[in-house]
């Protein structure tokens, strides 16, 4: 069987890894076998936080919506209830997004709730 030299290729590889593993503590960013247990963790890491930011966005969402309902007189579901009765199709995000920004135009979309709630 012929003999394999991964010369260059070996060398991208290690030089792509201790690439992604600068800034890195001590050996950690400069010794190959350190940097390539803390890149796969990190790498793990950052795969399992995309869905955790996900969680995070939408439960900021409900406490800022849930919060400017209650100024309204309406608990969080009893507003989300009465908008689908209305037929107001918003997400969570926009109606964050309003409750912010635009705490007028919230305000009338708590009464639609309120007036769809009391119709059904």
């Amino acid at each position: 069987m012929p003999r394999v030299k991964r010369g260059t290729k070996r060398h991208h590889r290690r030089k792509k890894l201790l690439s992604l593993a600068k800034g890195y503590y001590l050996n950690k960013s400069k010794l190959y076998k350190f940097a390539k247990e803390s890149v796969e963790k990190a790498l793990g890491y950052a795969y399992r936080d995309r869905k955790g930011r996900k969680r995070d966005f939408r439960r900021l969402w409900i406490i800022r919506i849930r919060a400017d309902a209650r100024h309204s007189g309406l608990h969080f579901n009893q507003f989300i209830f009465g908008l689908k009765h209305a037929g107001v199709d918003m997400d969570r995000k926009i109606l964050a997004e309003l409750a912010v920004q635009h705490p007028s135009a919230f305000t009338r979309l708590a009464e639609t709730a309120k007036g769809a709630i009391k119709a059904a």
